[in-house]
């Protein structure tokens, strides 16, 4: 009995997508109705449910950047402009000097953008950003109710000491 304790751990722990004694990066895949495939990555809490990028489907060019930098951006090609063949959706990615770095960022970019592509305003970035929203509304709100508070309590304090209104 004790021997058969980790197996039933074990398939209790896939069974539920909570992979409890595997490796923290261990893709779960699952496919989507467009035929993509999503990645459950254990132990990232937030965006994980992003299409996977076949690499087949991308085209990588590598090409100047702009910006500042002067002689550094305009003599180095380090600039990543990905495309997404089926889609057509294109990102360019020149966020540091390091052409690895950038490779990897335009494809986190990429499938930010492809998830966005394929579900619309179910996508998990669309949901994040509006849930952002409505909690920075909610912030401001209860802002402005103090604010409305703090100006009325001093309205009753100035009426209040004037000469003639002695109450005691």
């Amino acid at each position: 009995m004790l021997r058969l304790s980790p197996f039933i751990s074990c398939m209790y722990s896939m069974s539920s997508r909570i992979t409890w004694g595997a490796p923290r990066t261990v893709p779960l895949l699952r496919p989507l109705p467009l035929g993509l495939l999503c990645v459950f990555t254990a132990g990232k809490k937030d965006l994980i449910d992003f299409p996977v990028l076949n690499e087949d489907e991308l085209e990588e060019q590598f090409v100047r950047g702009s910006g500042p930098g002067g002689q550094a951006t305009n003599k180095t090609s380090n600039c990543v402009v990905l495309k997404h063949i089926p889609s057509g959706t294109v990102v360019k990615c020149h966020q540091t000097r390091s052409v690895d770095i950038n490779r990897k960022r335009a494809r986190e970019i990429m499938r930010e953008k492809l998830d966005v592509v394929y579900k619309g305003e179910l996508s998990e970035v669309i949901v994040k950003k509006k849930e952002s929203e409505l909690r920075k509304q909610e912030k401001r709100r209860k802002a402005n109710d103090n604010l409305e508070r703090k100006r009325l309590f001093r309205e009753t304090l100035a009426s209040n000491s004037k000469p003639g209104n002695d109450t005691v």
